[in-house]
């Protein structure tokens, strides 16, 4: 068992000590960003409607902060989240271009 931080991706190891009850308010040690969230949550799915395999689950707005969700279960991963690249990659195909241009 592993749980690893959406935002920072740093390992959670005091979960797996104290067991996986993750109360709203609780946040990351290294971070500081929230835990009970969308994108730590095993249901989350960002390829379906509402972003959630569960289809009780009430609309959350942002993924990223904190929420009630009843249906939160922090999701257990085998390797840390990979960081979204595409912006830094669109940005750096940009400037590329750019650069051919002058």
């Amino acid at each position: 068992m592993a749980y690893y931080c959406w935002k920072c991706g740093n390992e959670l190891e005091f979960l797996v000590k104290v067991g996986v009850k993750v109360g709203r308010q609780d946040s990351c040690i290294h971070c500081r960003a929230d835990l009970h969230v969308c994108k730590n949550c095993e249901l989350h799915d960002p390829n379906i409607h509402n972003e959630c395999r569960e289809t009780h689950a009430p609309f959350i707005r942002d993924r990223e902060e904190a929420n009630f969700c009843q249906h939160f279960n922090f999701v257990d991963r085998k390797a840390p989240p990979q960081k979204d690249s595409s912006a830094a990659e669109a940005k750096s195909t940009l400037e590329d271009l750019v650069k051919s241009l002058k």
